[in-house]
């Protein structure tokens, strides 16, 4: 049961922990391999989200979002991330997100709570 809670917790929190940190991401995902207890696995990713986000973690998170749409995607919606993307208007390029994952229907994403207004 708790298992699945922790489960649950890193899905909903995973690309907001690679927003902030690449490093604290691979850590946490070792942890989940290794089976951590719950309680470390969320200070794990309480200490990653108090992590300043870099540009590069900001990008690449937002890039692996983008890989869900990636073959779906309207030439407009690929032009309008890109355009975002090399912008580096983050909230802009989330809200965007955001608005491909209710779009496409994408639970897992609409899930995740870097994309939460």
């Amino acid at each position: 049961m708790k298992r699945q809670l922790t489960e649950k917790l890193w899905r909903e929190e995973k690309y907001r922990v690679m927003f902030h940190s690449q490093k604290h991401y691979d850590q946490i995902r070792k942890a989940m391999r290794d089976q951590f207890p719950h309680e470390q696995i969320e200070q794990l990713i309480n200490d990653a989200l108090h992590q300043t986000p870099t540009k590069s973690s900001m990008r690449n998170a937002c890039q692996h979002m983008w890989g869900y749409f990636r073959k779906v995607a309207t030439p407009e919606e690929k032009q309008k991330y890109e355009q975002l993307l090399n912008t580096c208007d983050v909230p802009t390029l989330l809200c965007f997100l955001q608005q491909l994952a209710n779009h496409y229907s994408v639970t897992y994403l609409r899930e995740s709570t870097i994309l939460q207004p």
